[in-house]
């Protein structure tokens, strides 16, 4: 058996979490830049607020239903999705994260009551984080995932839902709709809908060959999953990125170039970061710049270029950033937003270096392990390049930030007796 532990409106939740006065409140939290719903409590969404919602067209009625608004705060909800899952690893020796805020445990071989079980992971990150979740046990990923989605809707489940029968799947695919399944998104759930599948219960007792010809091969996994075959196993290690990319909207327009290489040097950074954290080095980079494309002249440039050798050295991937937004920034036009994606990916331990050039410096790796130890244990952004600059101007807009209370001394919270 398989479980998938989620995390009820993670962000808002995180925000309650060392909030205790606005629990059982309606709560939203807002994308870059805060433009728009991007997570919801459910009070909030009891109000009838919709996922993806620009925050300007509904600023008025969350004032109304008095609803508390915050821009997104990634240190706080990294650092509390930590939490949830060192806990979790305590349950099942073998787990694999999901998300941020889903990860999913073999159970195989465990005899225990697992509606028991599930409640004991419920109630203790409750205990120990503040964090709800629901939990759904199932033979199979797709129907562990469909087992959490009933966990969270249906009230009498308590969050926890376990689909051990096939009388207890069958009697769930009959009341859920196929876009609704794992995997299976709307361009999907037309093709289907054309040969009369509309339900979970439908696809589940389909021809899986006949399924196929109209959508991709993974339609016939999904079917052998939705029967309680499980053809997904649990991925430890998830496998490398392919590509990296790293994007973000200005908090404001920009008109001239110092700010946007600043923009791009951060970017570039937090890239190449990523690209340490899963033992990769890049050979080539992809960089963009554009203005709005709800503003006249309209302007999107694009570029690619090859490293000097395979890397994952901030200070090289920024240097070649910032060539090449130099080559595509002209004066006049109000940009909007800048992105770098490092792609031709490569394993540190596994590459071909060039005959006449050995590869990155040992010297290079040693200081790019070293930045990424300070920053770990003081918090992002306590050692940086001075291409990204000090006073970030151009930084992204975040009037509702809450503070960093689990990452910076500063923010602690305070508790007076």
């Amino acid at each position: 058996m398989l479980a998938i532990v989620d995390c009820n409106s993670c962000y808002a939740s995180c925000e309650q979490i060392f909030r205790p006065d606005l629990r059982a409140k309606p709560v939203v939290v807002l994308s870059n830049n805060d433009g728009f719903i991007v997570a919801r409590s459910k009070e909030a969404k009891a109000l009838g607020i919709q996922d993806l919602q620009p925050f300007f067209k509904i600023e008025a009625l969350l004032k109304q239903h008095e609803v508390a608004v915050f821009s997104s705060n990634y240190a706080l909800y990294g650092d509390i999705s930590h939490r949830v899952m060192t806990i979790l690893h305590d349950f099942s020796p073998s787990v694999e994260v999901y998300s941020i805020d889903e990860m999913f445990l073999d159970f195989t071989g465990m005899h225990w009551d697992l509606n028991h079980y599930a409640q004991h992971i419920k109630n203790r990150l409750w205990k120990e984080v503040r964090m709800p979740v629901g939990v759904g046990i199932a033979p199979s990923k797709t129907l562990s995932k469909l087992a959490n989605r009933a966990a969270k809707k249906i009230p009498r489940c308590n969050g926890v839902c376990v689909l051990d029968t096939p009388q207890k799947w069958q009697w769930l695919q009959k009341r859920t709709k196929v876009t609704d399944i794992w995997g299976i998104g709307s361009r999907i759930g037309r093709r289907l809908a054309e040969v009369g599948i509309f339900s979970a219960y439908e696809l589940a007792h389909a021809n899986a060959k006949t399924v196929r010809k109209r959508t991709n091969v993974n339609i016939e996994r999904t079917i052998e999953e939705l029967n309680g075959r499980p053809c997904f196993d649990i991925e430890a290690q998830p496998p490398a990125k392919q590509q990296i990319y790293a994007t973000r909207s200005f908090g404001q327009k920009l008109t001239s170039l110092e700010p946007i290489e600043q923009a791009i040097s951060v970017y570039a950074a937090r890239a190449a970061e990523k690209l340490r954290q899963q033992d990769s080095l890049a050979q080539t980079i992809h960089v963009f710049l554009h203005t709005s494309p709800f503003e006249p002249n309209y302007v999107s440039h694009s570029t690619t270029a090859q490293l000097p050798y395979a890397t994952n050295d901030a200070r090289v991937i920024g240097k070649l950033a910032r060539q090449c937004i130099r080559q595509l920034y002209a004066p006049g036009n109000r940009y909007l937003k800048a992105g770098i994606g490092l792609i031709q990916l490569c394993s540190v331990h596994y590459q071909q270096c060039d005959l006449f050039h050995p590869g990155q410096a040992h010297q290079a790796s040693q200081l790019m392990e070293t930045m990424d130890k300070v920053n770990q244990g003081h918090g992002q952004g306590t050692l940086y390049l001075a291409s990204q600059g000090v006073h970030k101007k151009w930084a992204m807009r975040q009037q509702y930030t809450s503070p960093a209370y689990t990452t910076r001394w500063p923010d602690l919270p305070l508790i007076r007796v």
